[in-house]
């Protein structure tokens, strides 16, 4: 039996816990990351939602920024939700050809829900809640958008990261996370 994915989720600030628990759900083995060691050894990398700013500044705090470009360039998976999409983005850890408008859609008085088709994804629409929630402002030619609301990507792909504007782990629908990890094994195994 292959053992189980160790993913690390950011634990700095924010939504982090909730993805622990769906990860633990779905058999994966979950590490915290606080510091450049916790990357050691993992298998994908969750960047959770929460408050961008604070999260740059802990990254910066620890210095954490050279090690996720590493952790990438290794052909480690990242899933990056809500803030995660920022951190991702060009100004930020410059991992992704996106660029990220925060707080696209308003403030928290602001926040919804919206069905969303993903390709390739069986069982219908996702139920996606979005609070506070960036959307994909641009985009180079290598990034797949996956959804969109009003036109605006919310959804999207290139290579090893996943990016999604709105909060997964806080719904019953684990598919986007279960997603994830067949890619953290497809990359374990050499597929990815």
């Amino acid at each position: 039996m292959t053992a189980a994915p160790l993913v690390g989720v950011l634990a700095l600030q924010g939504g982090f816990a909730a993805h622990v628990r769906v990860l633990r759900s779905l058999g994966a083995e979950v590490r915290e990351v606080r510091t450049p060691r916790d990357l050691e050894g993992l298998d994908g990398l969750v960047m959770p939602g929460g408050e961008s700013t604070t999260m740059t500044l802990g990254i910066e705090r620890e210095g954490l920024a050279d090690p996720l470009r590493a952790f990438h360039a290794a052909g480690k998976p990242i899933f990056g939700t809500c803030a995660g999409l920022i951190l991702l983005d060009r100004a930020h850890l410059g991992l992704m050809d996106i660029v990220a408008e925060r707080n696209a859609f308003g403030r928290q008085l602001h926040s919804f829900e919206e069905d969303l088709q993903f390709p390739d994804m069986d069982g219908g629409p996702v139920r996606a809640v979005f609070i506070r929630a960036p959307w994909i402002a641009e985009h180079g030619p290598d990034v797949e958008v996956l959804a969109a609301v009003d036109g605006h990507p919310v959804a999207a792909r290139q290579g090893g990261l996943l990016v999604i504007s709105f909060h997964p782990e806080l719904g019953d629908d684990d598919r986007l996370h279960r997603a994830f990890l067949e890619q953290v094994r497809a990359a374990r195994n050499g597929a990815g």
